[in-house]
């Protein structure tokens, strides 16, 4: 009988290399998957899992290497926590699935009501769970299109949203996410974002700001637009953050002209800048959030959380999924957010963020190929350039990702 190896954060939280990476168990392993799964799925790095914890993957071969990805923004509160383990094995002996539409479940209100709490604003709220990032967008834009009679989206340049086909057309990026797979969903357009690295002159967020509505007036129109989505601090686009006053004042201009403000916080979300959203630094109320990955500490779980006259702008019936807010989702969701207050994560990322600004700092005086550093709380990156100019250097990104994973660890 093959050994359990358990997870959590009993795991040595430390690196540990005993093979060559990727091991031969682990490339046995991906062998297997080239010859059963569509070459469509990519494997950044083929260490195949057995165990993970904290802060740690445990593969197959027995290499402890340190998990600085987070299965992509989602084990904030570390892999196999304790709170969520404890409320997951409980909802999975009493039910695993009912369908909350046809017959409901506590946990599905509970975080509904959590949602409600910790989103930014005092009004009332009200949610829709689903099962991922790209399914939250989805709606909406649906429940902005209903609430609102218009048609019109607007996304920003270099924006991610995801991989359905109405969030493939509000990506910016084509390769890998959108090359082949069109046509795609219309009436979706595009503004430029505030990306302070790379203006052409220096311009205030406020001036972004003016920017991206004069062309919104102009091509689009206010009167069409039924929402404006926009991720608070891009995530895929290379997490880039706006100048302060830039989403306040999109924020102002959305309501002025009646249009729904969507903060797309799915990768943002849940204390990873240093709030508990990242909308929170700088005030902004959104009409509309949504939220998914960190929400439930690596189960599928996504939500839609809004003014509830937006929310119940959609009549009963037209919002809902088989699987969206799954009872085992919701338990382990519960569990996660507990785990953020307990341990206060909104806090810890600000601590993060400030000693890794301070080491990427000074390794930015010695290598000129760090052109920039930017992010917020524990949601930091670094853009490498071609020494002396600003031309993106994916030569040196590739050598630093295989160095990485050559080292043991995941990114």
């Amino acid at each position: 009988m093959t050994q359990i190896v358990t997870g959590g954060p009993g795991l040595p939280q430390q690196r540990r290399i005993v093979t060559e990476i990727p091991g031969p168990k682990s490339r046995a392993l991906h062998e297997r998957k080239s010859r059963s799964v569509s070459d469509g799925i990519g494997v950044g790095l083929p260490v195949y899992v057995q165990a993970a914890g904290g802060g740690v993957i445990v593969d197959v071969d027995g290499n402890s290497l340190i998990d600085m990805a987070a299965g992509i923004a989602v084990t904030s509160v570390g892999n196999a926590a304790p709170n969520v383990v404890e409320r997951v094995t409980e909802q999975v002996q009493r039910f695993t699935h009912t369908c909350f539409m046809v017959a409901p479940y506590e946990p599905y209100v509970e975080v509904c009501e959590r949602l409600a709490e910790l989103t930014p604003g005092d009004h009332a709220k009200k949610s829709v769970l689903l099962n991922s990032g790209a399914e939250a967008v989805e709606n909406a834009v649906k429940i902005a299109r209903t609430h609102t009679g218009r048609n019109a989206v607007v996304a920003f340049d270099h924006a991610y949203h995801g991989r359905t086909n109405l969030t493939m057309a509000m990506t910016s990026k084509n390769v890998p996410y959108k090359h082949g797979f069109g046509p795609f969903a219309g009436e979706v357009y595009r503004a430029p974002m505030s990306y302070p690295f790379r203006e052409p002159t220096p311009i205030s967020g406020l001036e972004a700001a003016e920017r991206a509505i004069s062309i919104i007036d102009k091509q689009v129109g206010a009167s069409n637009l039924a929402c404006l989505v926009i991720e608070p601090i891009q995530g895929e686009g290379g997490f880039v953050v706006p100048a302060d006053g830039f989403l306040p004042r999109l924020s102002q201009w959305c309501s002025d002209n009646g249009v729904v403000f969507v903060a797309d916080e799915i990768q943002t979300g849940f204390c990873r800048t240093g709030d508990w959203f990242a909308c929170d630094h700088e005030g902004v109320v959104p009409d509309l959030i949504t939220t998914a990955k960190g929400i439930a500490g690596g189960l599928p779980l996504a939500g839609v959380t809004g003014r509830a006259e937006i929310m119940d702008a959609v009549k009963a019936g037209g919002l809902g999924g088989t699987y969206g807010g799954n009872p085992v989702a919701c338990a382990s969701a519960l569990g996660a957010i507990a785990t953020m207050e307990e341990l206060d994560l909104a806090a810890r990322a600000r601590h993060i963020g400030e000693v890794l600004t301070g080491r990427l700092s000074e390794l930015a005086e010695r290598y000129p190929v760090i052109g920039d550093i930017r992010g917020r709380g524990a949601m930091l990156a670094v853009e490498l350039v071609e020494p002396g100019t600003m031309t993106p250097n994916a030569a040196a990104a590739a050598r630093v990702n295989a160095a990485c994973h050559a080292e043991g660890v995941v990114t």
